[in-house]
Formats: structure tokens, C-alpha cells, sequence
């Protein structure tokens, strides 16, 4: 990787980068993401099981590291214990956990685009209560960490360990891209990494309490998230080919 402050690396620096790390450990991946854009890097974490583990592991290198999650005001309870637990557990400061909220209330959001958008705009929902604030929060930052496994959906199975985010216009690293969910559950197991007790209940993906259920076995991970609509992502993470056509 190169040092970057949010100027677009040429699709052959990227290729390099690629394929230096494709075979690298997400630990050695994360040191060299430090290396290069500390300290204007910062994790993506939604406390989902691949970002508990990111965030093991990144605060066991970089104690003083910083992560940010988004608060959309409809978290499950479960979601709010596990960002205590991994406070505690890290010694985290106030300042190394950023909470983003959108600018609108729920109630004010009711009242300005009906009540239940996620219900009958789930796009225009999860633009208000997540991607805004994303977007805020990304304009502070050189590059981005997130936990985009290949193997999690379709729309992710092309994910490289280092892209360029079209979207918001800055390096994004994937440290788990090639790990399987196997590896994933090991690493907690292993490292006794706080994680959501959701996740026992048959919630592979955790994101707002109106627009996530449970899946059965074999299922797609991601089918739980919009269950009745055709919408497997909320937009922080296009698909290759929204990349290409932007």
C-alpha cells in the first residue's frame, strides 16, 4: 500500500496491493494499513461478529485505535451491551468509540417522510439513518476498514482486501475478505471476544430491530436483512458493478 490522503490510487497500484496481501493474515494486513494511513484510519463497526474480531485484533496492535459505529436509533438492545463489553474489554476512551447518529429524530423523520419509512422506503430509510452519517463521518478519514467477507452474499464475493470506495472517495481495506464464517466464530471462540447473543438465535446479520430476522440453516447469512423486499445491502457497501457504473 501506498500513502494516500484520499487521492484515488491507480487501478495498477491497487493490483499490487492486492496481490501482496491476498495471502497475508488479517493481523499482518491491519499493520500494513497502519503503516501506510495511521493515524488516518479507522474501523467500521457495526458489532457484528467479523467486526468484533477486527476490533480484537486491532486493539491488541493499535491500543489507541478508534472505531465508529452508527447509531441509527434502532439498534437491538444486544447491539448497545456488546459495544460496553468491547469498551471494557479494550479500555477504550470516550474518544476512541464515535457514535454517528443522522440528523433526523425518529420523530422527526416520522414526520417529515411518513411514519415507517423502512417499511415502505427502506432505501430512503437507511440513506437518512445510516448513510448520511456515514458520510460524515468518512470525510474525517484517508481510508476505512470494514468487515466485508467474499463468502457473506453474492454482492461481496468479488470484494478485494484493498479497493478504492467510489462512493465516498477513499481507501476501503477488508482485512477478512478471504476468511470463511468458520474462521471467524474460531477466532472468538478462541480469543473469548465479546460478541452479540444474537448471534445465537439464528441472526447471522444484525442491523435495525424493523429490518432484521432470523434465518434458518443453508440460508443466505444476509437474507435475514430486509426480509420482504429486494434489498440485500443498505448502501454503505455497493456491488461491483454500482462501482463500475459510477
Amino acid at each position: 500500500m501506498s500513502h494516500s490522503t484520499s487521492i484515488q490510487p491507480t487501478a495498477e497500484a491497487l493490483q499490487i496491493m492486492n496481490e501482496t496481501l491476498e495471502g497475508q493474515t488479517p493481523q499482518e494486513i491491519l499493520a500494513s494499513a497502519f503503516g501506510d494511513y495511521g493515524p488516518h484510519i479507522i474501523l467500521a463497526c457495526s458489532f457484528g461478529a467479523e467486526d468484533v474480531v477486527l476490533a480484537d485484533m486491532l486493539f491488541r496492535q493499535q491500543p489507541n485505535a478508534s472505531l465508529f459505529y452508527l447509531d441509527t436509533d434502532f439498534l437491538f438492545p444486544e447491539t448497545h451491551q456488546v459495544r460496553e463489553q468491547i469498551s471494557t474489554k479494550y479500555g477504550l476512551k470516550a474518544d476512541q468509540i464515535i457514535q454517528m447518529k443522522s440528523l433526523l429524530t425518529p420523530e422527526k423523520q416520522a414526520t417529515t417522510h411518513g411514519e415507517a419509512l423502512w417499511a415502505h422506503k427502506p432505501d430512503e430509510c437507511c440513506q437518512h439513518r445510516k448513510l448520511e452519517p456515514l458520510e460524515r463521518v468518512l470525510t474525517n478519514y484517508t481510508a476505512w476498514i470494514t468487515g466485508i467477507r467474499r463468502d457473506q452474499s453474492p454482492t461481496r464475493a468479488n470484494a478485494k482486501i484493498v479497493e478504492w470506495d467510489n462512493k465516498f472517495q477513499l481507501v476501503k481495506i477488508n482485512p477478512l475478505a478471504t476468511w470463511t464464517g468458520e474462521q471467524v466464530w474460531a477466532y472468538i471462540h478462541a480469543n473469548e471476544v465479546p460478541y452479540n447473543a444474537l448471534h445465537d438465535q439464528n441472526y447471522p446479520s444484525i442491523g435495525c430491530t424493523h429490518c432484521t430476522a432470523p434465518v434458518l440453516p443453508g440460508e443466505d447469512p444476509r437474507s435475514g436483512r430486509w426480509k420482504h423486499v429486494e434489498k440485500t445491502e443498505c448502501g454503505l457497501h455497493p456491488n461491483k458493478t454500482e462501482h463500475e457504473k459510477e
